[in-house]
């Protein structure tokens, strides 16, 4: 008789399909976070010209900050890449560009004498920052034997 307890069986190597599935879903995962990024950056935008009172409030920058850790939690967790933050902060940079530059026609979506639009940007740009440094510091996951 032998003291050591029994083993389970060791699991069986993912076939072709699982990994298919598994590549297929980690794709859609970052598509999704990429439109997530596009529509929540739509919104902020609408968001920066909301008054109360005939004053400016700063509710795009909450929205700003919960959005964009948001989306770098979730791309993160589909992809499982630590670059993975790079897919919604990419095209929130560009649609924050794009509003900043005046059209041919004159218009202008986030203005300069607007301190919410400019705080928006500043803060939202910091939280994806934020977000990539803690990615770039977390400590590699746990190995399983197996």
């Amino acid at each position: 008789m032998s003291v050591v307890p029994p083993q389970p069986p060791a699991p069986t190597p993912p076939g072709r399909w699982r990994r298919l599935l598994d590549v297929a879903l980690r794709v859609v995962g970052g598509v999704l976070a990429v439109l997530g990024a596009v529509v929540t950056g739509l919104l902020e935008l609408i968001l920066s010209t909301v008054r109360v009172g005939g004053q400016l409030i700063g509710v795009s920058v909450l929205v700003a900050v919960a959005a964009n850790i948001a989306l770098s939690w979730f791309a993160y967790a589909v992809v499982g890449r630590r670059w993975a933050v790079v897919l919604p902060a990419t095209p929130w940079f560009v649609l924050m560009g794009a509003a900043a530059v005046r059209t041919s026609e004159g218009d202008l979506l986030l203005a300069g004498d607007n301190w919410v639009g400019l705080a928006m940007i500043v803060v939202g740009a910091m939280t994806f920052a934020v977000m990539g440094f803690r990615q770039v510091l977390a400590l590699p996951p746990a190995r399983r034997n197996g």
